[in-house]
């Protein structure tokens, strides 16, 4: 897309301007089309051609900041916020259970009524922890995200279809400080959304995968044609 420059003068638009601009004025002054065009845009009835091209201008400008950015050297730089988000998220939940104490989380699913709540237990901190961190760094997404996955699914009808979709519900504020209500499960289904996004289109640069996986795509390792 070409970019818009502004001049002293507006030049887009000029055909259709200087034709509205010939076609009121009577009789037509001698000059060249821009001359013309000129004096047309400082008459008080015909002035608002100046600010109505300028405007188009802006918006021309700004299109062409949007295709710049939608472009396709810039389209899978999206992956890098949601590994950030995702893959801190996860490690921050694994080392909070860690932090206070495994048994803790341990007698909230023997709470829930989970089975086998000690293994449970230990296999969602590991699974909050090295998943978190193969998503944060960018390696083998598609496959940590299957027991990321059914973590949040548990979480999801377990815990928070009971509360309701919201994740934020403000009850009130006073002098402690803010008071909120049970979350319900809008965060899990980000989490999840956001590792759908990133198992359908990659785990963008800097990833750990372009290191790993880049070697085994190489034309050298390709399978020979059998025919």
């Amino acid at each position: 897309m070409a970019k818009c420059v502004k001049t002293p003068r507006p030049f887009l638009l000029e055909s259709a301007g200087l034709a509205i601009c010939l076609a009121a004025i009577t009789p037509r002054r001698s000059g060249t089309d821009i001359e013309i065009y000129d004096w047309c845009c400082s008459r008080p009835l015909l002035s608002p051609i100046r600010c109505w091209t300028e405007k188009v201008c802006d918006m021309m400008n700004l299109l062409a900041v949007y295709a710049r950015l939608t472009s396709h050297a810039y389209r899978s730089w999206y992956a890098i916020p949601l590994r950030l988000i995702v893959g801190y998220g996860f490690m921050e939940h694994g080392y909070a259970k860690i932090a206070r104490g495994p048994e803790k989380y341990v007698s909230i699913l023997h709470a829930l009524g989970m089975p086998a709540p000690d293994l449970l237990a230990w296999a969602t901190i590991l699974i909050e922890l090295f998943g978190g961190l193969a998503v944060f760094l960018g390696a083998f997404i598609p496959l940590a995200s299957i027991p990321m996955a059914i973590v949040l699914l548990v979480a999801i009808f377990t815990v928070h279809v009971p509360n309701g979709f919201s994740s934020i519900k403000l009850l009130s504020v006073d002098a402690a400080g803010a008071h909120f209500g049970q979350p319900g499960y809008e965060t899990a289904l980000l989490y999840l959304a956001a590792l759908v996004a990133l198992i359908l289109g990659g785990s963008g640069p800097l990833a750990l995968d372009r290191f790993l996986l880049h070697p085994l795509a190489s034309p050298r390792n390709a399978l020979p044609d059998p025919t």
